[in-house]
């Protein structure tokens, strides 16, 4: 019992000296849980609470997890930090192993490459992606969702909707983007967002797969391996959810590419989405199978869609939460056309002018 009491006594006073060294940090770093406590506490505001402490640390960050889970990493949001580490001198900054087990659902596409993959695959990327062909292409197919879904959608929703009905706009706003985000990679819409309002949207399972994916991809982040590997492996709590949504997003894309595959000699040539062109011009010495064409649109899918959504989302609220720097938008069908006339015309950002007003909302 003695023992006991004395290390009972040794832990109060570990406590309460790092309690006292801590309680002035904006993240505490605990002996033994190191930084995760604070984490886990605002996980409800991750996204706040992460700008907050970047804020303070300067743009930069060297996050400690407990002891022996090897969670240890560097947090940056300093643009110069990103370019280096992710452009100018990538070669010096491979993945690892680690990596690659927690972002396994991406398969072998390029954010999971290193060194010459990468670079091999970069250059296939870029050299479509800058075609004016397929800019043409991702213009039309998102004038021709904004025109006949999502500003008629909003435009009958403030008109039918009840005084006790709320429209999910990050849900519609997550349609928008994934059939967007579709119909430019894979050439299909799978028309997630229809153009009425209903209080019951209808569900896609690969479409509602992506949050689920992402959410599971952060908890690997904050939980040690040993547990995250064991709940894969007894296929329990999120690690479940995780294969049923892979599993979903997987056929839905293996459907598309077996589709694309019989279409790929009879499609328009103004009309060629990236998976055709891929299918059509194949490069290099890259075989074009099912699974490179696999995790390549699935790598693609996943960061154009919860890229354009998210940024989406948080530029309403803003807007919505600064009344001020947001006054043209009392009408927001006319600042979808107006915003999307001068893409189309090709002006600079500069002339958006409705977008510049906006932009103080954001700082």
């Amino acid at each position: 019992m003695a023992i006991l009491e004395y290390i009972a006594a040794i832990l109060f006073f570990i406590f309460i000296h790092n309690w006292i060294r801590n309680r002035d940090e904006i993240i505490p770093n605990w002996p033994i849980l190191g930084m995760l406590p604070a984490i886990l506490h605002h996980v409800s505001n991750l996204h706040d609470y992460a700008t907050l402490v970047l804020k303070h640390h300067g743009g930069t960050l060297r996050f400690e997890g407990p002891w022996f889970t090897n969670m240890n990493f560097i947090l940056t949001s300093n643009p110069m930090n990103v370019h280096h580490i992710t452009s100018k001198n990538f070669e010096n900054y491979g993945k690892g192993s680690n990596f690659l087990e927690i972002f396994d659902v991406l398969g072998d596409g390029i954010f999971i490459s290193d060194s010459h993959e990468w670079k091999q695959q970069r250059t296939i990327l870029h050299s479509l992606l800058k075609r004016k062909s397929f800019e043409m292409f991702l213009q039309q197919s998102i004038q021709k969702k904004l025109e006949n879904c999502l500003i008629p959608f909003l435009d009958h929703a403030s008109k039918t909707q009840a005084h006790d009905q709320v429209v999910d706009l990050q849900d519609i706003l997550r349609r928008f983007t994934f059939d967007s985000t579709c119909s430019f990679i894979l050439g299909f819409d799978p028309n997630c967002l229809p153009n009425k309002f209903t209080t019951e949207l209808s569900e896609f399972t690969y479409e509602k797969a992506i949050p689920v994916l992402e959410d599971v991809v952060f908890y690997r982040h904050i939980t040690p391996r040993c547990f995250w590997k064991l709940l894969k492996w007894l296929q329990i709590s999120h690690e479940k959810k995780f294969k049923i949504a892979q599993e979903n997003l997987d056929q839905f894309l293996i459907e598309r590419i077996t589709s694309a595959r019989e279409e790929r000699n009879r499609t328009n040539e103004s009309h060629l989405d990236l998976l055709k062109v891929l299918l059509k011009e194949g490069y290099g010495k890259v075989e074009m199978n099912d699974k490179y064409l696999r995790d390549t649109a699935m790598d693609l899918l996943v960061a154009g869609n919860g890229t354009i959504s998210a940024g989406l989302i948080w530029f309403f609220w803003l807007v919505s939460t600064h009344p001020g720097g947001g006054r043209s938008f009392s009408n927001p069908k006319a600042f979808c056309c107006s915003w999307h006339e001068t893409w189309l015309e090709g002006q600079s950002y500069q002339e958006m002018h409705l977008i510049e007003e906006a932009m103080p909302c954001t700082f």
